[in-house]
């Protein structure tokens, strides 16, 4: 990938350029799923974590669960889980723009004061396109798109995923910037373009 390249990953349809990645361990939940797809999400979780160098836990002492993923029929039931609307702010004109607009998924981060991600909702409609994904492109897919604050047009025209002898892969280009990304030399936030061109060189260095 060209810095260029790089660079507009993060930038978003108001030309600012935003990069956040976790500032803290992974304490996933998954709604709606049977316990098969469930292996399926967990186990592209791990495969993220350790692909990007990140870590797991059972609790966050904050939230209990940081990483919550919903899957669901209609966007109305949103409404109806106990306590979500002191997680997401005003829940009910979210779900009303999200159904208005036919949306199939949705994904809301939170921060923490430094600017690093403390939490992310992913929410998923399992409408006829979604239902038709397998499970594992479905999983790895929505994770990636999670693990670090990418622009909100950074996947339109092309996934971040691939097929490798059949199965379900992250490109091997996203999959080196999402361990640059995790450098630990690398900081947890940035605002700057410049950004880009330091993970271009910590790609470079790794390979």
């Amino acid at each position: 990938m060209t810095p260029q390249e790089i660079e507009a990953l993060f930038t978003r349809s108001d030309d600012t350029y935003a990069f956040a990645r976790w500032g803290r361990p992974l304490a996933p939940v998954v709604f709606g799923v049977d316990d098969t797809t469930l292996i399926v999400v967990k186990s592209a979780i791990e495969a993220t974590c350790q692909l990007a160098g990140h870590s797991m836990s059972e609790t966050d002492p904050e939230l209990g669960s940081n990483l919550m993923m919903f899957f669901f029929k209609e966007w109305s039931e949103l409404t109806e889980v106990p306590d979500l609307d002191r997680l997401v702010p005003d829940l009910t004109p979210l779900v009303q723009k999200l159904e208005a607009a036919g949306a199939n998924q949705y994904r809301l981060f939170r921060f923490d004061e430094a600017g690093a991600i403390k939490a992310c909702f992913v929410f998923l409609r399992m409408d006829a396109q979604l239902s038709a994904m397998p499970a594992q492109a479905l999983a790895l897919g929505q994770i990636v798109q999670s693990f670090v604050l990418w622009s909100d047009a950074a996947f339109r025209e092309a996934s971040p995923l691939a097929l490798h002898e059949g199965a379900t892969i992250l490109k091997p280009e996203i999959a080196a910037l999402l361990r640059a990304a995790y450098d630990p030399v690398m900081p947890a936030v940035a605002q700057d373009p410049s950004h880009a061109l330091r993970l271009f060189a910590r790609i470079g260095a790794a390979q």
